[in-house]
């Protein structure tokens, strides 16, 4: 009853945080100079056609008006069109938000799998030759520069060793000679949907280095705090009683003090989701990634507000929803959360 009870509360706060960001996205809109129906008009337009793009997107309404139509369009999906280029950004969006989710969620799974249980390895052997090499590890993944660690990742897998493409989501024989279909965007779920091994190693081969140079930060950062909370965990009379019982020291690091020490692993790990949406945009380009950050880097440079805003409204929601995610997480491993 309390866990439902608290993800209602987060549920209805998370809806709230939409609603605010949809409105400061509208308000930057109208603050920061430019003209929309400019960019729209095209490369050098006359006063004319600039009046005309500015009737045809409705910019000499009312403000309040706007807001409402602007709330209204991006709560049923409906975007519009990029000024810059008239295209649907719907259309954009689902060509370039699968391919960013799919790095985003490999790349937090990563960091969840190397970074927590190296986090209680380290604790459980303090002092010792794994705990050193953990913490050197997560000091020099937190403090190198992402552009250098993909480099490093792309020079020693993709060019010395060749076990791992260079960069893209995909071989040319499966985008050129025999194309996978798309499906869900997500390129590891639409080789299962279509049947084909062969497609999904490649897949997945193309995602495992952008995928680890995103991850590093975030798993670093959840090594140490895992760490450090279980360091002290492992010091409490319950966890010497179950010593003192005789139960099997994986059970007693994994079973009865990593419960208790996760939460706030799983809080860096989440947050290193939302920062894979858009802020990995170095990541995309050095390794080709046709995925939102790029998207929404050349939409900023141009001005094109139609896309920022509705590129911020779709990742605020796969921020939000990823967020109530991990509090549930938090509420499963650590019932004390939901009270």
């Amino acid at each position: 009853m309390h866990l439902i009870r608290y993800l209602l509360r987060r549920a209805v706060l998370s809806v709230f945080v939409v609603l605010g960001v949809t409105f400061l996205v509208f308000v930057v809109a109208q603050v920061v100079p430019s003209d929309p129906a400019a960019l729209y008009a095209g490369p050098r337009p006359t006063a004319a056609q600039i009046e005309v793009a500015r009737k045809t997107l409705a910019l000499d309404a009312p403000l309040h008006e706007r807001f409402i139509a602007f709330a209204a369009n991006m709560a049923t999906g409906e975007f519009g069109v990029s000024y810059k280029t008239r295209r649907l950004i719907a259309e954009d969006l689902s060509v370039f938000l699968p391919a960013t989710l799919e790095l985003a969620l490999f790349s937090t799974v990563l960091a969840f799998l190397i970074g927590i249980p190296a986090g209680v390895l380290a604790a459980a052997g303090r002092g010792g030759f794994f705990d050193r090499l953990g913490g050197i590890g997560s000091i020099a993944a937190v403090a190198m520069p992402t552009f250098f660690f993909a480099m490093l990742l792309q020079a020693i897998f993709a060019q010395w060793l060749g076990v791992l493409p260079l960069s893209g989501r995909l071989s040319k024989e499966f985008t050129v000679l025999t194309p996978l279909p798309s499906i869900t965007g997500f390129n590891l779920v639409d080789s299962l949907l279509a049947g084909s091994p062969a497609a999904f190693i490649d897949a997945l081969l193309h995602l495992v280095l952008p995928a680890l140079t995103v991850a590093s930060y975030p798993a670093g950062i959840a090594m140490r705090l895992t760490r450090s909370a279980m360091t002290e965990i492992l010091q409490r009379r319950h966890i010497v009683a179950a010593r003192a019982l005789g139960l099997s020291e994986p059970r007693i690091l994994f079973g009865h003090a990593l419960p208790n020490a996760v939460a706030p692993a799983l809080t860096v790990v989440g947050l290193s989701f939302a920062y894979a949406l858009t802020g990995a945009v170095l990541v995309e380009i050095i390794f080709a990634w046709p995925g939102l950050g790029r998207y929404v880097s050349e939409a900023i440079l141009s001005k094109d507000f139609s896309v920022i805003a509705a590129a911020t409204l779709v990742v605020t929601i796969c921020y939000v929803v990823m967020n109530l995610l991990i509090d549930l997480a938090q509420a499963v491993f650590d019932p004390r959360v939901a009270l």
